[in-house]
């Protein structure tokens, strides 16, 4: 096998909302692979923040300031960045968020608020970059998905409409921008263990007992068990997947649940 498989060097990648967890973890793992990385995000402070994590692991990133839900700069953005690092080779659409509000008491305005950041925000990006990838002769889209793609839950109905929409336009793109050399793809984290979830993962919470028992090796992922996904998807290794959600998830979709005793 050719060990160059998984080589990103001279590539640029674009990791949105890569100041914190699992895209930060992401976006470490393509820059050590060899690429050049450049992220996002719309609070100034986290990407100053961000930058100087980056170099105290050695990695010489490039942070700028846009919200991927406004197409104007979004536009310009790409092009600052073509100009000023390069043509982008890979994008990463993690940027998004999450509420968790009853449908019954959900109002409409939250309810566009996750669908135009989780989906729409996937969308204006990928018809960004996808003009220079192009010209380039390809590149590699990945969507950050999620179990909710698949699955529903409570109190998640917008995330996971966004999520399970964010699926089929994967899946859409990877077959309209297939004649170019873009391969589309996505992945699909389970449940990690991010500062965000820290006050669900304590001993005899009812959530990490239901996570723990859902999970076939009985524990949370971490953000670094998405790095060697990412790189696969962003590399020449991957370059005959097309269209496909990898779900790193421990295996939970797989299973039923633990059998009584």
């Amino acid at each position: 096998m050719n060990s160059n498989l998984f080589r990103l060097d001279g590539r640029v990648a674009l990791v949105t909302g890569a100041s914190y967890g699992i895209g930060m973890a992401m976006a470490k793992a393509l820059a050590q692979a060899g690429a050049t990385l450049v992220f996002n995000d719309r609070n100034p402070e986290r990407v100053t923040e961000a930058l100087a994590e980056y170099r105290k692991s050695g990695i010489d990133a490039r942070g700028y300031i846009f919200d991927v839900t406004d197409e104007k700069a979004v536009r310009e953005h790409i092009e600052k960045i073509t100009s000023e690092v390069g043509v982008i080779d890979i994008l990463v659409n993690n940027a998004g968020i999450i509420k968790r509000i009853p449908a019954l008491e959900m109002d409409a305005t939250d309810f566009r608020e996750v669908i135009d950041i989780d989906l729409t925000g996937p969308f204006i990006m990928s018809k960004a970059v996808a003009p220079g990838m192009i010209r380039k002769g390809g590149g590699k889209i990945i969507n950050i998905c999620s179990m909710m793609s698949e699955l529903g839950r409570e109190t998640v109905s917008a995330y996971a409409s966004a999520k399970g929409g964010l699926k089929m336009l994967t899946r859409n793109l990877a077959c309209e921008w297939a004649e170019y050399n873009i391969q589309v793809n996505g992945i699909g984290p389970g449940y990690i263990a991010t500062p965000q979830t820290a006050p669900l993962r304590t001993e005899g919470h009812p959530f990490n007992a239901f996570i723990i028992g859902r999970t076939p090796g009985a524990r949370w992922g971490t953000p670094d068990d998405l790095q060697g996904s990412v790189v696969f998807l962003a590399s020449p290794a991957s370059d005959f997947v097309n269209g496909h959600i990898l779900y790193v998830d421990g295996g939970i979709l797989a299973y039923i649940g633990k059998q009584p005793r």
